[in-house]
């Protein structure tokens, strides 16, 4: 199987490519939009600012790219909103597949710091995403901007405010956290990703 994680400059994707790697999945790394279309499975790892990075997609002609793609197609973190309409994050309109906006968390308890930092629960789960994944199972994340609830959330999750854990429309999917630092839940959901 042709797995291919986009190159886009920034990005965790080394711990990505790893974490594939103990699945038994050997993936090619590339920016090129050619390889990317060819693909059986395509992964969008994310770490980094949204309007600079939704720059650098569309200099390099990546935004067209993955909004065209037909076979299964799944962002992480940065991924997940930049798949979204709308970010707060540099206020730049981004890929606009899922029709909802990235917020900023603001948080007027000491406890609940921003960013959100750590383990955390998913809930109401739905889709072949979380197949074998119980509900309120743990998961990591690293972020300071969510995306808000909508008809397309397949997951959720209760930090300041409930927000979107997951995103799923068509072809295309989404986690907010990392599933290649959550363990054997984040696993189970990159291996029902490449089952897809």
């Amino acid at each position: 199987m042709n797995v291919v994680v986009i190159r886009y400059g920034s990005g965790n994707i080394q711990s990505v490519l790893f974490a594939l790697q103990r699945i038994g999945v050997t993936p090619t790394l590339s920016s090129d939009p050619e390889v990317i279309a060819k693909a059986d499975k395509v992964i969008f790892p994310g770490v980094g600012e949204a309007s600079s990075t939704i720059k650098e997609l569309k200099a390099s002609g990546l935004d067209k790219t993955i909004t065209g793609l037909k076979q299964p197609f799944i962002g992480i973190c940065l991924g997940l909103q930049l798949m979204c309409k709308h970010s707060e994050e540099g206020n730049v309109d981004c890929l606009g597949i899922f029709d909802l906006n990235v917020r900023k968390f603001i948080s007027n308890d000491k406890e609940l710091k921003v960013p959100h930092v750590g383990w955390n629960t998913i809930q109401k789960l739905n889709g072949p995403l979380f197949r074998g994944i119980i509900e309120n199972s743990f998961v990591y994340y690293v972020h300071s901007f969510y995306a808000e609830k909508g008809a397309e959330t397949i997951a959720e999750t209760n930090y300041i405010t409930p927000f979107s854990a997951s995103l799923s429309k068509n072809n295309f999917h989404a986690v907010q956290f990392h599933p290649e630092k959550s363990g054997v839940v984040g696993e189970t959901i990159l291996k029902n990703f490449i089952q897809l």
